[in-house]
């Protein structure tokens, strides 16, 4: 049975309409009973008549449905996407405005699907993510997510079922400031995607061969929990290993598993998938989307990366960058010539438009592909699709230079609460876990990383493989250690440690997982819940 069958004949049979009785009462040890916070309880409601509403109420319908959606220059990818496009229609407004976001599904093969609000500190019932907040929703039915976002920032929205981020179910969630500090003429939103759905196959079918591991093949460093990159790979010189099949002893298969992927930049291991697109805006590089401005107009560029599997070294040709943002919180502004994001993460920075045709380029960091867009702002040729432009060599920015604006810096407190994140898995088994236990959705609450609310909490992430894992905390922002920017995905580099703190200030039950779909899916995932 896959992943969203065994989802939803498990809420199915639970018989509950509300996420309440979901939640079993165990302590960290799932050995002490105590009393967890209900995602739909009293605590959760009081905490959202705390937040500041304007009164307003904006209202938005996303139908997910099969779709054959355009990638340009003659591609068309048989998918699933939110009314027809892929990123769905943008969804903007102002900060303490409330969202009534229904969801249509209308998904083929009584598929059940949610909607996951993406970096929003949201009211606990409304996170989508089944079967912790709610219950999935079921082919032909209707839900209503219905919240105040007070947030001002760049955020996504996207289901919290199966892989089916890997498919084309996203959307930009632009929440404005009504007191904006920054000075700018335009914004343009680019939505990063590594591609795969309607072209050579399928996320589940994707995710079905990598579950299968390497096979016979011992790719890790003894301990049984290596990556896959070429270490350890004595007497494979000179196989192609993109050629690969699966024998008929039932050996590895790399139909989809990508081999060889390296990146400094990410501590070795780049990615476990191959894609044979990426896209910006949902176009190939050979068919782009254009963004057309004026000469010397200064934009807001919110670049959100909703990929899978890829991080992206972002760079607009002939041009420097101000970082502004990170996941929707300031920073103090720095000039660069390229920014490194990784799944789920999101940059906003500033930009003077020259006069011309300039490419702003994805590069599938490690993977040796590229997405892109145009900026357009006078006459000439565009350039080929494979252009590397020098930007993307140039001064690179990740989260770990950036120092969060004093305006949101975390005030100096004593921590109240530690909890050591332990990453652990790999390639040769495919058996990615969060302290030595894959997250267990028929029992989501039984290992609970417990908090309170009012503390001061630290997360200490400790990656023990050989890969790198963005991890992101839903309904919560975090700060990197030592003043560092306030984020909800960080990346964890191999054989790092990376600890972040945050205020427990939203009561409730929230899932901290790996933003690598595929990671997740097998259980690099835990639950952050409040005691009550």
């Amino acid at each position: 049975m896959n992943s969203i069958d065994r989802r939803t004949v498990l809420l199915a049979g639970l018989g509950v309409a509300g996420a309440g009785t979901l939640a079993a009462c165990t302590s960290d040890s799932g050995t002490t009973p105590t009393a967890l916070i209900d995602p739909s309880g009293p605590a959760v409601a009081a905490a959202e008549k705390q937040r500041n509403g304007t009164g307003r109420t904006h209202r938005v319908t996303l139908t997910a449905a099969p779709a054959a959606l355009d990638l340009g220059a003659g591609i068309t990818a048989r998918s699933w996407a939110f009314s027809g496009r892929a990123p769905g229609q943008e969804i903007r407004l102002t900060a303490g405005d409330t969202l009534a976001a229904e969801l249509s599904n209308q998904l083929p093969d009584r598929t059940a699907t949610s909607l996951h609000w993406h970096g929003i500190a949201l009211r606990n019932d409304m996170d989508g993510v089944p079967p912790v907040t709610q219950r999935t929703v079921r082919a032909g039915a209707d839900l209503t997510y219905r919240f105040i976002a007070d947030a001002p920032g760049t955020y996504f929205v996207h289901p919290h079922v199966g892989v089916q981020l890997d498919r084309g179910l996203y959307a930009p969630l632009i929440v404005e400031d009504p007191r904006e500090p920054l000075s700018y003429d335009d914004e343009w939103v680019v939505v990063l995607d590594d591609w795969v759905d309607g072209v050579t196959g399928t996320p589940d079918e994707v995710l079905a061969e990598l579950r299968q591991g390497m096979g016979g093949m011992d790719m890790s460093d003894g301990s049984g929990s290596g990556g896959h990159g070429m270490d350890g790979m004595d007497g494979m010189d000179g196989m192609d290993m993109g050629a690969a099949s699966a024998s008929p002893s039932g050996g590895m298969s790399t139909r989809f598993m990508l081999m060889g992927a390296e990146s400094a930049l990410l501590g070795g291991d780049a990615g476990d998938v191959k894609y044979p697109y990426h896209l910006v805006n949902g176009r190939v590089p050979a068919d782009p989307d254009v963004y057309r401005a004026k000469p010397g107009r200064r934009v807001r560029l919110r670049l959100i990366n909703a990929g899978a599997d890829t991080a992206y070294r972002v760079a607009l040709g002939g041009h420097r960058m101000t970082v502004t943002h990170t996941d929707g919180f300031p920073v103090e502004h720095q000039q660069v010539d390229a920014v490194l994001i990784g799944m789920g993460e999101r940059y906003d920075v500033l930009v003077t438009l020259g006069e011309g045709v300039f490419p702003l380029v994805a590069l599938a960091e490690g993977k040796d592909a590229t997405g892109m867009a145009l900026v357009r702002t006078g006459s000439g040729a565009a350039p080929q699709a494979t252009v590397r432009p020098k930007e993307l060599d140039g001064r690179l920015l990740t989260a770990s230079r950036l120092r969060a604006a004093d305006d949101v810096r975390l005030a100096s407190r004593k921590v109240d609460r530690v909890h050591r994140v332990e990453l652990a898995g790999g390639m040769a088994k495919y058996n990615w876990t969060v302290n030595g236990r894959p997250f267990a959705m028929d029992d989501p609450t039984a290992h609970p990383l417990t908090v309170e609310e009012g503390q001061r909490v630290r997360l200490d992430f400790v990656n023990t493989t050989q890969m790198w894992h963005p991890m992101h905390l839903h309904g919560h922002t975090y700060q990197l250690d030592g003043g560092g920017p306030r984020k909800d995905t960080a990346v964890v580099l191999p054989k790092r440690r990376l600890s972040v703190v945050f205020d427990a200030d939203n009561p409730g039950q929230w899932m901290l997982h790996c933003h690598n779909a595929y990671h997740a899916e097998v259980g690099m995932m835990a639950l952050v819940a409040y005691r009550g």
